[in-house]
């Protein structure tokens, strides 16, 4: 969901190693914004319950329609489609705060990564900021969920608006509210950047604490980008991860700080999704991450800015495609778009009830899966 954008500094500025038992424990706070932020069930502790009451009645009436509509669509499709013996590690390049999407496409995941240029950010903030402030931030985060859950896609400028400085950690909020959406509650919470080799470090309490430093709520929330959520379905005990990784994905950047690269590396073959992605695996710039996906997936799904069969096909992958797609609707997908439109043109009409990214230009649904040639596809 993003367009070229340079990642701050602060990114690339590795704490002092840190072992696992020495990782910081942040499930409250993320318990915590949970209740205050996604409108979970619970009591809030740290702001009064009439101070989020107006923001949590608007959240649990999107949340009902997300539900009621594309939720209910999606997991219907994807439990058809989705097959049972795919990678159980999922990626997901250039995600945004869409944690929501995949796990309607992959509920069997042992763990999903999310790639993007928005920072997790500090859920600690909560504890720090008056109601008024409060309030003024579940506004900022409602609106970028709202935009979410009924268009499927955000926009890079959005993301810039309700995701790099805002007070209140506003994609681990759209993360959480994807979790509460789907029957999950989280068990554990860690920070962590990437060593060189793409081996994880947590943070440690003493990491936070030089955190706490950064006065510019931006920097401070780039020091917290990457977290790790460990989560589970309510009354299940088995635990499934998600993490976020704020990298930025374009050659240029993966040349010189290769640790996100690596980190992908090390799991293997994998199982994957990108959706309004800017059709940036599309551009000579981005060589590396559409080499990855050649060379990784086994089985994935997008819309129109995934894998084209350009490159997919020679790599040994074929296509089924859903909806209708004849032309993308914005002017960076216009190029690419006559390779899609033939795909679709070529294979049997598949209806497709919910938008899954990018419309095309007539604001039609449309969604490709992508799978190695002679995979089995997924049986009812």
């Amino acid at each position: 969901m993003r367009l070229h954008l340079l990642v701050t500094a602060a990114l690339l500025a590795a704490p002092a190693v840190a072992r696992a038992d020495d990782a910081a424990e942040l499930v409250e706070e993320a318990k915590e914004l949970l209740i205050v932020g996604a409108c979970g069930d619970g009591t809030p502790t740290k702001v009064k319950p009439e101070a989020i009451a107006a923001h949590c009645k608007a959240m649990k009436k999107m949340q009902t329609e997300y539900k009621g509509s594309w939720q209910a669509n999606a997991i219907a499709f994807f439990a058809e489609h989705t097959p049972k013996t795919i990678p159980k590690a999922v990626v997901y390049p250039f995600a945004g705060g869409d944690l929501a999407s995949a796990l309607a496409v992959f509920p069997d995941a042992d763990e999903i990564t999310t790639i993007a240029l928005e920072p997790a950010g500090d859920p600690r903030a909560l504890a720090k900021l008056s109601e008024k402030e409060v309030a003024a931030q579940l506004q900022l985060s409602a609106k970028g969920m709202d935009l979410l859950y009924r268009r499927n896609y955000s926009h890079t400028m959005d993301m810039i608006d309700f995701m790099r400085g805002a007070k209140l950690p506003t994609q681990l909020i759209f993360s959480l509210s994807a979790l509460s959406l789907y029957g999950y509650e989280p068990t554990s919470m860690k920070y962590f950047t990437l060593a060189d080799g793409g081996a994880i470090k947590y943070l440690s309490k003493a990491d936070l604490n030089t955190a706490d430093k950064l006065k510019d709520v931006g920097k401070r929330n780039m020091a917290l980008s990457n977290v790790e959520i460990k989560f589970r379905k309510i009354g299940s005990k088995r635990e499934q991860t998600f993490r976020h990784i704020v990298a930025n994905l374009d050659d240029q950047h993966l040349k010189k700080s290769p640790q996100a690269l690596d980190h992908l590396m090390k799991k293997g073959r994998v199982s994957a999704m990108t959706k309004a992605a800017s059709f940036l695996l599309m551009f000579d710039g981005f060589n590396t991450m559409r080499k990855y996906l050649v060379d990784q997936v086994d089985w994935m799904v997008s819309d129109a800015t995934g894998l084209s069969p350009k490159y997919g096909k020679t790599a040994g992958f074929e296509y089924e495609t859903h909806g209708t797609f004849e032309r993308s609707e914005m002017d960076a997908g216009a190029p690419f778009s006559p390779v899609w439109a033939a795909e679709f043109k070529a294979q049997p009409k598949r209806d497709l009830k919910f938008r899954f990214g990018y419309p095309d230009h007539k604001f039609r649904n449309h969604l490709i899966i992508m799978r190695k040639a002679g995979a089995k596809a997924a049986t009812k």
